[in-house]
């Protein structure tokens, strides 16, 4: 289809801005609104059952053409548990497809469920809210995790293996007795867990639950609907809306804030997905040879310039904040969605939600826009989002070395190049793409690419153990400590690796099996991992404990942030002004040394007392320091000035 979709003509009379697109259901009846505007006719189907084959057709009947493009039909009495398609006939073809506003649906998501979502609630649902209201994006430490992989491995001791309903155990421990799964998650401090796709995603066949199976989930096939292989029966549509809204509850009662990763920017197979088998090409972007662009190397591109993908992502944000009382949202590949989108989506979720947040990567990709004068989500346009986030891949790489060249050095490994970096992120300022910290992401690992560890090994052949651990701490260190936002990959707290059959170091784990993917609890009857835990926590908690570390726009931070001059080469030192932004102590004085030598570093007059060195970190004092102070090689340490 060309471009007429994205005319001034085509959006006038086809944009709809009503709110019942979808099933509107009541007891007494249900109301179904789809948006066709180029269907001859559209037909509802009625089925017994969500499974997708199944001879179960109960009954059709003709919807009609109303405003905008849109087709509505209406059907008496209580259809909740009922399931249903749309029949779609358009330029010669006949598709039936799933509703695009579809609340839940059958088996691996080819039949929509009218549902009584109300039904779904868990007890005390109507009193649930963002356990961490109040805070700015600054305050917030974000853990990001899959579902499966918190208890797959057999050492979790978590009953319900790669679902919703894993995330709600307390108690689980090791064999020896150590904290696994969500009493780790809370005793580590993170304010935030950031869940990797938990919407309806193709790529794992939810009617082969006994077999193994494994995928990130970045393969979009339902976006208003919870994954069924994370629910304990993905055949009942209930099942995966109630165990999800479960999930969300337990981790608020427990201090923890919920943040959803979303793919607004492709589908999982374009020809086939609902919006472009109802209308066909509208959801996606196209070449002028008539393929699809694709940008985001997964096959597609979604054209969010277009009225009604932007109101369809902006409706499915907002349902899941409203519906799910989601905190926060992760935006894979943001640079192929407009600002435009983006500003109205953070607007109008901020509207009812103020506190949550949002964040994604802004790459600059190559994608065929169906409009003129529309900017990307990119790094280089953050001053035109200024309430979205972005990952600092300029820290990520400076800390641990270039993502794509794995053998290079980073700061905390060794490499004389790039200390500047370090110091420009550590203010919040990275690059030349990020004016204030509120928008950037500090992380040294993800799901993406090697873990932390993996990407240190394998750029220092002959380096010890011991040492590669002191550069794994250094990096958090420098994160946690730094102006932005930290984030951790889940386990990167416990030294996670990813090795594949071979033993080499995997970088893409996306559908490897639990044995690379799990997190090893057991791993933590080591004293040495559970050093490292121990470290990670106390850095949390000094983050937590400062204010000063969490400073929201440039202003404060050049005035209140000051970077020492005349230190050995490579080493880093801030000093940090008390009083600001609510800070308790009379100032702060970070140094980094990088180097595989001590460092001597002048402190500024008064008694300092040492929270974070090499092998602790927390909010107490290890010693108590004035006038200068030695700091071991590869290590961290974080003083706070003495009460006169």
């Amino acid at each position: 289809m060309p471009n007429i979709y994205s005319t001034e003509k085509f959006e006038k009379e086809f944009t709809y801005s009503g709110s019942d697109l979808g099933a509107t259901y009541t007891p007494e009846k249900t109301t179904f609104r789809v948006w066709a505007p180029t269907a001859d006719t559209v037909t509802l189907n009625l089925y017994g059952s969500g499974t997708p084959g199944t001879d179960d057709l109960v009954e059709q009947l003709p919807m009609t053409a109303d405003v905008n493009g849109t087709w509505i039909a209406e059907k008496e009495g209580d259809l909740n548990g009922t399931y249903y398609t749309y029949l779609v006939s358009v330029g010669g073809n006949e598709n039936e497809a799933c509703d695009p506003y579809a609340r839940t649906t059958g088996v691996n998501g080819k039949r929509a469920m009218i549902l009584d979502l109300a039904s779904t609630d868990p007890d005390g649902w109507e009193n649930d809210t963002n356990p961490n209201a109040g805070m700015t994006y600054n305050d917030a430490v974000i853990y990001e995790l899959h579902v499966r992989d918190l208890s797959s491995d057999e050492s979790s001791g978590i009953q319900n293996t790669g679902k919703f309903l894993g995330l709600t155990e307390t108690g689980t421990t090791t064999a020896s007795g150590i904290p696994t799964g969500l009493d780790h998650m809370k005793d580590l401090g993170i304010t935030h867990v950031h869940l990797l796709p938990i919407y309806d995603y193709a790529s794992v066949d939810e009617t082969q639950s006994d077999k193994p199976q494994f995928n990130w989930g970045y393969d979009p096939e339902n976006y208003n609907v919870p994954e069924g292989s994370y629910s304990t029966d993905p055949y009942n549509g209930a099942v995966r809306v109630a165990e999800m809204k479960q999930m969300v509850k337990v981790l608020h009662d427990n201090q923890i804030s919920v943040i959803m990763d979303v793919v607004y920017n492709h589908v999982y197979n374009a020809s086939d997905f609902c919006v472009n088998q109802i209308v066909p090409g509208y959801f996606s972007r196209v070449n002028e040879d008539g393929t699809y662009s694709n940008g985001s190397d997964c096959g597609n591109d979604t054209a969010s310039e277009r009225s009604m993908v932007r109101k369809y992502i902006v409706d499915s944000v907002k349902y899941w904040a409203d519906e799910y009382h989601i905190d926060g949202f992760r935006f894979d590949l943001v640079g192929l969605i407009d600002t435009e989108t983006i500003n109205e989506v953070v607007t109008e979720v901020h509207k009812t939600h103020p506190d949550v947040i949002f964040y994604g990567e802004g790459w600059t990709m190559d994608t065929a826009v169906t409009k003129d004068g529309y900017k990307m989500t990119t790094q280089p346009n953050s001053t035109d989002v200024p309430g979205f986030a972005f990952f600092s891949d300029t820290l990520r790489d400076a800390l641990k070395g270039h993502v794509f060249y794995t053998t290079r050095k980073g700061y905390v490994s060794g490499a004389a190049d790039l200390a500047d970096t370090v110091k420009g992120c550590f203010l919040g300022q990275a690059g030349d793409w990020c004016t204030t910290p509120a928008q950037s992401i500090n992380y040294a690992s993800c799901h993406d690419n090697m873990t932390l560890l993996d990407r240190i090994t394998r750029s220092t052949p002959g380096v010890s153990e011991e040492d590669r651990i002191r550069m794994n701490n250094l990096s958090a260190a420098i994160y946690m400590t730094a102006q932005g936002i930290p984030f951790l990959q889940a386990g990167e707290e416990m030294l996670r690796t990813k090795i594949d059959a071979s033993g080499g170091f995997l970088e893409n784990s996306y559908n490897s099996p639990d044995s690379v993917n799990s997190i090893k609890w057991d791993t933590l009857e080591d004293e040495t991992y559970q050093n490292v835990y121990n470290y990670y926590k106390g850095l949390i908690a000094f983050r937590k404990a400062h204010a000063a570390l969490r400073l929201t726009n440039a202003d404060d931070v050049n005035a209140n942030i000051t970077s020492v001059d005349g230190l050995d080469e490579n080493v880093l030192a801030f000093r940090i002004n008390g009083g600001v932004n609510g800070e308790t102590s009379d100032g702060i004085f970070v140094i980094f040394n990088p180097n595989s030598t001590e460092t001597s570093v002048t402190l500024p007059d008064g008694a300092w007392d040492v929270c974070v060195n090499a092998d602790h970190a927390g909010t107490e004092a290890l010693t108590t320091v004035s006038g200068s102070v030695s700091v071991e090689p590869i290590s961290a340490m974080v003083l706070v000035k003495k009460e006169s």
